[in-house]
């Protein structure tokens, strides 16, 4: 009776063996598994930055002036008479006739609105503008100064006006991307790595990299033809034992 007991059994103590060891393997596998994830959550984050200083290539230079008085007809022959003034003397600074435009005058006629009766101002606000767009910074940054000439005939120039201020600008920007991406890296790289060294820890390949926003700025109000270009990266970096 015994025998048939024992001979019964066989086969499930050793399916119940098998069992077992299939449980404990697949155990193992799915710790090692758990491991192998737990290693790779271990990441750093950190910023790198990259700034040049650059010149403005190309400037947008307004220039404005208004006159008043009571005969517009007279007005319009003098604000054309102008124009031509100003016209020679960014012809005489070395720009050419093609980057300089003119702009319709703007009038102004006090009687075609509110009135005050006792008010004695001119009837007729005429304001002109010539605008010149160049890739000549240099020759503008030296002629700027030497406006102030033209009011020796009678051109009071706008220098105060919002939008009278010359606008500088940097075109050059898809040439330093790349020169700018590397160097963001590598700075945020130098950073994971001093952060790892405090950890016991060294980095490995980069995780995920967002290059951010390349900005152009005024490096400060008193150089505005000079630009400061700035980007900065967000990295993860792998982090080993």
């Amino acid at each position: 009776m015994n025998t048939q007991l024992n001979t019964s059994t066989k086969p499930a103590l050793l399916l119940g063996l098998c069992l077992a060891v299939g449980l404990a393997g697949a155990a193992w596998l799915f710790g090692q598994q758990l491991l192998a994830v737990k290693a790779l959550d271990r990441v750093v984050q950190v910023k790198g930055l990259s700034e040049r200083d650059v010149n403005a290539d190309t400037v947008i230079w307004p220039i404005k002036f208004t006159e008043v008085g009571d005969d517009l007809a007279q007005l319009m022959a003098g604000i054309e008479r102008k124009n031509e003034q100003v016209r020679a003397f960014l012809l005489l600074h070395g720009f050419e006739a093609p980057e300089i435009s003119v702009a319709v005058p703007q009038i102004q006629d006090r009687q075609a609105g509110y009135q005050d009766g006792n008010s004695r101002q001119a009837r007729y606000t005429v304001t002109s503008t010539l605008s010149v767009y160049s890739h000549k910074v240099d020759q503008a940054l030296l002629a700027m100064p030497k406006l102030i000439e033209l009011s020796k005939n009678g051109i009071a120039i706008a220098g105060q006006d919002y939008d009278a201020k010359p606008e500088f600008l940097y075109s050059e920007l898809n040439q330093l991307k790349p020169q700018m991406i590397e160097e963001a890296t590598k700075n945020g790289r130098a950073v994971a790595e001093k952060f790892a060294a405090d950890a016991g820890s060294q980095v490995g390949k980069i995780r995920s990299a967002n290059q951010g926003q390349f900005s152009i700025a005024d490096r400060d109000t008193s150089t505005p033809h000079i630009k400061k270009v700035r980007v900065v990266s967000t990295l993860e970096f792998y982090l080993t034992d």
